[in-house]
């Protein structure tokens, strides 16, 4: 029996296990992106970043050892990072997720699905921590979008330049149509927000977008299409504009607090306009990130609510 052969649920279960170890390896190239003289391959062996205890086998097992150890090194007792679960749990979720739609019909659509989710995840992270979107991930994207898509046209069913060059939205799209595709995407995605950034500089006399950003949404069109990719630019603004509020009113109601403590006499208005400045340092990767995610995996569940935008 192969794998394809499995009983959904026993594949499922399986699949899941192998998700936890990926993002066991996603969470060992996060912490290490921004460590001089450390890469993924050195040091060959996880060690506590506190003691630099070298772990054995029995505290690196993904998910459960954080459990059993409460979330502590067992050596010095330094309080593990919730960010450790979270990827290895989340990477876990998506790949249970796309599995359970898209194996075993379209088993290999949905192991690209995988591979990009984890790499949005190695971005989103790495971006929080360090500000910058790593270019094994951006330029990886550029590079593995239009071979993908040439090789695997199926990526790109129901794409408006697929239904356009081959005539109709078919189920198997041409390899032309998808490479077509991929490109359009990519330079859609790319350029409009390189767009953005070159106007945003222009009013606000500093940089206002990342070159990173521009990568990564070009990366993620050449995934998605050039139709596609403008709704997740959409998401990824409009989740970047509700956590920035959160975050600003955040910060206002703490500097409003200690305003307080320390007897000023000072309205909500400083306190929200301190907020703003605090509320800047915001990275827009992680919500492009979400915004490729979601039309990537569920472009079929929102297409109907978007007539608007083809893909």
């Amino acid at each position: 029996m192969t794998l394809l052969e499995m009983p959904l649920p026993v594949f499922l279960a399986w699949w899941g296990l192998v998700g936890l170890l990926v993002g066991s390896f996603l969470n060992v190239a996060i912490h290490r992106h921004s460590i001089e003289g450390e890469s993924i391959s050195k040091p060959r062996r996880s060690r506590c970043p506190s003691c630099k205890t070298t772990l054995t086998w029995r505290e690196n097992i993904p998910l459960f050892s954080w459990l059993v150890q409460r979330g502590r090194c067992r050596t010095c007792g330094w309080r593990i990072p919730l960010r450790y679960p979270l990827v290895e749990a989340l990477n876990a979720g998506a790949w249970v997720w796309i599995a359970s739609r898209a194996f075993p019909e379209q088993w290999a659509v949905g192991l690209v699905q995988c591979v990009v989710v984890s790499a949005l995840i190695v971005a989103t992270f790495v971006d929080f921590d360090c500000f910058e979107i790593p270019d094994e991930v951006s330029i990886g994207g550029l590079v593995a979008a239009p071979i993908l898509s040439f090789v695997l046209p199926e990526l790109h069913r129901g794409g408006v330049l697929v239904a356009w060059l081959d005539g109709t939205s078919q189920l198997d799209p041409s390899r032309r149509a998808a490479l077509t595709s991929a490109l359009a995407g990519m330079a859609v995605g790319a350029g409009i927000l390189w767009l953005i950034g070159w106007v945003g500089s222009r009013i606000y006399g500093r940089d206002a977008m990342g070159l990173g950003d521009v990568k990564l949404l070009g990366a993620g069109g050449g995934f998605v299409g050039p139709g596609a990719v403008l709704v997740a630019l959409m998401i990824g603004a409009l989740a970047a504009s509700v956590f920035g509020l959160v975050n600003i009113l955040r910060y206002a109601f703490l500097v409003r607090a200690r305003n307080r403590r320390r007897g000023r006499r000072r309205g909500f208005g400083h306190a929200f306009a301190t907020g703003r400045v605090a509320g800047r340092y915001l990275p827009f990767g992680p919500f492009l990130a979400l915004g490729i995610a979601v039309v990537l995996l569920a472009w079929p569940q929102i297409e109907p609510y978007l007539h608007f935008v083809p893909r």
